[in-house]
């Protein structure tokens, strides 16, 4: 059966001209003159039997279908154009991988240990993108993900199988400066310091005071960070304490930008798990992965 589909061309021409909202810039952009580009837009409006612009004197506007049906070709473009790269990049190699991964553990800890599974197994690819909440496989490109959260918060991942790599322990980190000459402090006088707090995370200082029986702590006030690695930062800065996986913050801590005032980790649960799609067990490109994430985590 033939299917209902619209040149890539046209389509290419309509995602320009949305993103310029002008046919001249568009024409521009794919080295076409302004007729083709109206051509191609107006040919996609017959076949669709939709307006997708507005057109007047003084330009063009999209209707309510064309910036709904923009959003999604858009996507659809990206996606081509990303499957279109990868292939090009592999040449011959024999797999690849999508893998979604949130930011900091990604900077920090895998992609420096990366070049070791590439001389392993030059024939695969592993493609990053960050990812800092669940998705689901069924509406992604991804083959799979590397995710922090408790076991409750991976059986809530519906449809995925889930192998634990690594615990996550967050421990007090601040500047030397900070933590004074003796480098160490109690957890009452942490809270009387200014606590850094992560977006995600944010009852975690709170629940590392009462784990250390610490009480009248302000512990939800301080500047707030999205990622790991700003609070890392922000913490060999001097702007207060941050409480941050000490995985995260290895090379911080070797170099004395940061230390330790109190080596008293949270252990909630939460680990560093590989989540796979169940359509996905056994594809052995992500089997070569798995295993060697698991040996990485071991050492």
């Amino acid at each position: 059966m033939r299917r209902k589909l619209p040149s890539t061309q046209a389509l290419a021409c309509f995602e320009a001209a949305m993103r310029h909202e002008s046919f001249t810039r568009a024409a521009v952009e794919l080295s076409l003159t302004q007729s083709a580009v109206h051509r191609q837009v107006t040919g996609l409006e017959r076949f669709l039997g939709v307006k997708l612009f507005r057109r007047s004197r003084h330009g063009i506007s999209l209707t309510d279908a064309g910036l709904g049906y923009g959003r999604l070709v858009a996507r659809r473009l990206d996606a081509i154009e990303r499957d279109t790269l990868a292939v090009i990049g592999r040449g011959g190699a024999s797999g690849s991988i999508e893998l979604a991964v949130v930011p900091t553990f990604a900077a920090r800890w895998l992609v420096p240990r990366l070049a070791d599974f590439r001389a392993a197994h030059p024939e695969i690819v592993v493609n990053l993108e960050t990812s800092t909440r669940p998705f689901l496989f069924a509406d992604s490109d991804f083959d799979a993900a590397l995710y922090a959260g408790t076991p409750a918060d991976i059986a809530n991942w519906p449809g995925t199988i889930a192998i634990s790599l690594l615990p996550e322990r967050a421990v007090p980190v601040c500047s030397p400066a900070l933590a004074g000459p003796r480098r160490r402090l109690s957890p009452a006088r942490i809270g009387a310091l200014p606590l850094l707090q992560q977006s995600t995370r944010p009852y975690a200082w709170r629940r590392w005071f009462e784990a250390q029986g610490v009480e009248g702590v302000r512990d939800l006030d301080g500047p707030r960070f999205d990622l790991f690695s700003m609070l890392a930062v922000a913490a060999a800065r001097g702007m207060g304490v941050a409480l941050v996986p000490r995985m995260l913050v290895e090379a911080e801590l070797a170099r004395g930008e940061l230390v330790v005032p109190c080596d008293r980790p949270l252990d909630e649960g939460r680990a560093y798990h590989l989540v796979l799609p169940e359509r996905k067990a056994g594809n052995p490109a992500l089997e070569r992965f798995r295993d060697w994430l698991l040996a990485e985590a071991g050492r």
